[in-house]
């Protein structure tokens, strides 16, 4: 009995091994599903990485005095409005000051008729001195009255412009375009000159928007700002439209050595108002420009002990591991240096499930709930 048991029992196991190896498992089970995208050539702005964050503020910043007190009789703009340079601001009751200029006229018209007469005085003098029927100091009393009386005449033509001027300051006018911010004093309010602040103007076309970038990309900046306008572009929450493009216009003297940092101001022209006095926004400085370089989707760069690498689906479904260099991340996407040609297909997910010449299949977006659509 021993004798035909056992050999038939290493039958029996023998064809129990032979069906399992034989593809009595599922059929397709050494095929892995993923995602793929391809490799594409582009041009790839070279920025600072992370963007900066930056604060909007204006070009020239304007707090509106009065140069005369008095009363204002009237507001001529709307609070929070756009306002033209010269435009009427307020009016400061003119009467007192249209008061004086008259008086100041008076005096001077005074003055002018006793100077006349003066000047008749001293030529009769200046003839009778010549004929000897005056004394000398005859003479020059008639002279020094004659030239007290011009001067008269002088101080009295200066109270006149100053008068003149003071009249003017009764209408205050916006220095130039801008926007106004709140009102301050409203009709009524008596102002005193020249403490009282009646209010603010903004101008904001164009803009500055501030920011700091790290002192080590100091070198690169002034290099290629040397030879070429660097652009400047930023975004911030609840943007409407295209992000505000703007030149970078003033690198700082020095270093900020308790931040390691240069402040920089880029210029934007802001004519649709995106931009606002205070608004913080992030600033992303394009250094350079890479052309025809080769990219593909951020999630395709994978880490092993060798370094970076990409699984690349070659034409009969197997995939390749191939080791690549990379280069700067722009948005999701990374360049790839060294490894990689334009046109060839990536893996972008399930590549903890490949090998080496494993073979796959394409799956759709959707099947794989999480992940990157190619």
């Amino acid at each position: 009995m021993k004798k035909i048991l056992f050999p038939f029992l290493f039958v029996l196991a023998a064809a129990i091994l032979a069906g399992g190896c034989s593809g009595g498992g599922k059929p397709g089970a050494d095929i892995a599903p993923v995602l793929v995208a391809q490799a594409i050539q582009t041009n790839v702005p070279v920025r600072i990485d992370p963007p900066p964050v930056g604060h909007v503020m204006p070009v020239s910043s304007v707090a509106v005095h009065s140069q005369i007190g008095g009363i204002i009789s009237q507001v001529h703009f709307k609070e929070g409005s756009e306002v033209e340079s010269n435009a009427l601001l307020f009016t400061i009751d003119p009467r007192p000051m249209q008061v004086a200029l008259e008086l100041a006229k008076a005096d001077l018209a005074r003055d002018n008729a006793q100077l006349a007469n003066a000047k008749i005085q001293f030529d009769r003098e200046q003839k009778l001195l010549d004929q000897k029927l005056v004394s000398q100091d005859e003479f020059d009393t008639s002279k020094a009255a004659y030239d007290t009386l011009a001067g008269t005449v002088a101080a009295d033509g200066a109270a006149v412009a100053n008068a003149q001027l003071n009249l003017e300051f009764t209408e205050i006018r916006a220095p130039f375009d801008g926007v106004t911010g709140g009102l301050q004093f409203h009709e009524g309010n008596v102002v005193k000159a020249p403490d009282d602040t009646l209010l603010t103007i903004n101008r904001i076309h164009p803009i500055y928007v501030q920011f700091a970038v790290p002192e080590q990309y100091l070198p690169e900046i002034r290099r290629r700002m040397a030879g070429q306008t660097l652009k400047v572009t930023v975004t911030f929450e609840n943007m409407d439209g295209p992000p505000p493009q703007g030149e970078l216009t003033f690198v700082d003297n020095s270093v900020d050595m308790t931040t390691g940092t240069i402040l920089l101001k880029a210029t934007f022209p802001n004519e649709s108002s995106a931009l606002w006095p205070g608004q913080f926004v992030q600033v992303m400085l394009t250094l350079s420009e890479l052309t025809n370089a080769v990219v593909v989707p951020s999630q395709a760069v994978q880490v092993g002990q060798s370094g970076q690498f990409i699984y690349v689906v070659k034409a009969d479904q197997m995939v390749e591991m191939r080791p690549v260099q990379t280069g700067i991340a722009f948005n999701s996407d990374t360049v790839v240096e060294k490894g990689l040609m334009a046109g060839e297909t990536v893996v972008t997910d399930g590549q903890l499930r490949l090998a080496p010449n494993m073979k796959v299949v394409v799956k759709s977006p959707a099947a794989a709930p999480g992940a990157n659509a190619p």
